[in-house]
């Protein structure tokens, strides 16, 4: 019988061997990509706190993201109070319980639905247009400008959309609230027939204080995950057109992706 030359058993192994350097290639990849961005995280928050500071920055971005982000989160707490109403009534009056829906809309809206879809809704405009607007910069080499002339892209470019969107996004959801309440109590009054007097007295009993602030830190949370996914991967944008949109793209998937993580994990921490 024939034995075999070290090079034949050697390639017998090469199908395992490819699939463990793969596996370890996706790991060594995976802890650099986390590492880079841990480091970048903890870069953007010491330069948000220490001066010198750009005021005219800091409100521009103040205006972009929170006021031109007003009618978009506003429409959608708005239609989605109004459909909550709706789709409550519907389940509801299978048992006779329609007197929960006013609880039911204020708690769905004030915990969950307007801090998630507002942190959606701007990941989708603010975090894509940081990610595009950073990325483009990266590619024309002003970052490598602002370097030059001893400015710290750092503190001109990150921190001030850091602050912006974590200050700003609590606001907004702070006024979806308001409107998505609003819209169930309109589509309860004007189309179901119940009594005004009544709907809003069952509102204001069911709802506590700890319902708006959970609501509210999760949207600061939010805030900061749409402006530093954008901050990042706008600036490690790759080179040419195509860098850009692939920044831009990761940008909106990762707020996403994180923004559904995070939500699950403040709500174990709040009503766990």
């Amino acid at each position: 019988m024939e034995s075999q030359s070290p090079s034949q058993s050697s390639g017998l192994f090469d199908p395992v061997l490819n699939v463990f350097q793969a596996v370890g290639a996706f790991i060594l990849n995976f802890f650099q990509r986390a590492g880079a961005l841990t480091i970048f995280i903890g870069q953007a928050i010491y330069h948000s706190f220490v001066p010198p500071f750009f005021p005219a920055q800091l409100w521009r971005q103040l205006v972009d993201i929170g006021y031109y982000s007003l009618p978009v989160v506003g429409m959608t707490a708005l239609f989605t109070g109004m459909v909550l109403a709706l789709q409550s009534y519907t389940g509801f009056t299978r048992f006779n319980a329609e007197g929960a829906i006013a609880g039911v809309v204020v708690l769905s809206v004030t915990r969950e639905l307007a801090p998630v879809l507002a942190g959606l809704m701007v990941a989708g405009r603010v975090g894509a247009a940081i990610a595009a607007e950073i990325g483009t910069m990266r590619v024309t080499e002003q970052i490598d400008a602002l370097s030059t002339l001893s400015v710290n892209p750092f503190k001109y470019l990150i921190a001030p959309r850091l602050i912006a969107a974590t200050v700003m996004l609590p606001i907004l959801v702070l006024i979806g609230d308001i409107i998505g309440v609003y819209g169930g109590y309109v589509v309860s009054i004007y189309n179901l027939g119940f009594s005004s007097g009544s709907y809003l007295t069952q509102t204001w009993d069911i709802l506590e204080t700890m319902d708006v602030v959970s609501g509210l830190v999760k949207a600061g949370a939010f805030g900061f995950i749409v402006a530093m996914m954008g901050c990042y991967n706008g600036f490690n944008s790759g080179r040419g057109a195509q860098g850009v949109g692939a920044a831009t793209t990761n940008a909106v998937v990762s707020s996403s992706i994180l923004i559904l993580i995070f939500n699950y994990l403040l709500t174990q921490v709040f009503f766990s």
